[in-house]
């Protein structure tokens, strides 16, 4: 069965249209067919796209530090909840089981997720598709810096096109599941 990562907030963010989108995806990965990895959470969009993703019949596998779960952070009904040492045991574990990765709106950990699985693609270590959904123009301001860095000669043109972007949730699905080898070849493919 693919598995989808999904890398999102553990709060919801200010803007609904953050909690829907996330809504959607947990909803098409169980659409799909698909299985959810995540980290392992209740709240915030990280509880959103794992209901979603139990409801619509798929299988849902969260992996969490033991300091979150002392926190009463981990989701009580997954079909599989690791409990790891270290993040870097639950990020390892995560990309493992994972056939493509995708970023929702989050915060600090959610970009660090992103960029090192990112850059883990561009090195070779993987070769799964890595899709970044922004909503609700969440990621604008990110989007400009990466060009910018490629326009000031750090981030090469190949290595940004590594990262699909896209503001629909089945459109970049369907593009990260073609790129895994999971689907047909979408109508089109927009990159950043």
């Amino acid at each position: 069965m693919p598995t989808l990562c999904v890398y999102c907030g553990s709060s919801p963010g200010t803007d609904p249209a953050f909690a829907e989108a996330a809504r959607a995806v947990g909803s098409l990965i169980g659409q799909q067919g698909w299985q959810l990895v995540y980290g392992g959470g209740r709240a915030g969009l990280m509880g959103i796209v794992a209901d979603a993703a139990l409801a619509a019949g798929a299988p849902v596998v969260g992996v969490i530090p033991q300091t979150l779960m002392v926190r009463e952070l981990g989701h009580p009904r997954l079909t599989e909840l690791h409990v790891v040492e270290t993040m870097h045991q639950r990020k390892t574990m995560m990309a493992e089981r994972a056939d493509a990765f995708v970023a929702l709106p989050g915060g600090i950990g959610t970009f660090e997720e992103l960029f090192e699985v990112w850059t883990w693609r561009q090195l070779g270590y993987h070769d799964k598709p890595v899709g970044l959904l922004n909503v609700a123009g969440y990621y604008d301001p990110l989007l400009a810096f990466l060009g910018n860095s490629v326009d000031s000669g750090f981030v090469g043109t190949a290595q940004h096109r590594l990262l699909q972007v896209g503001t629909d949730p089945a459109e970049l699905l369907r593009r990260l599941a073609h790129q895994a080898g999971q689907s047909p070849a979408p109508d089109d493919y927009r990159l950043i």
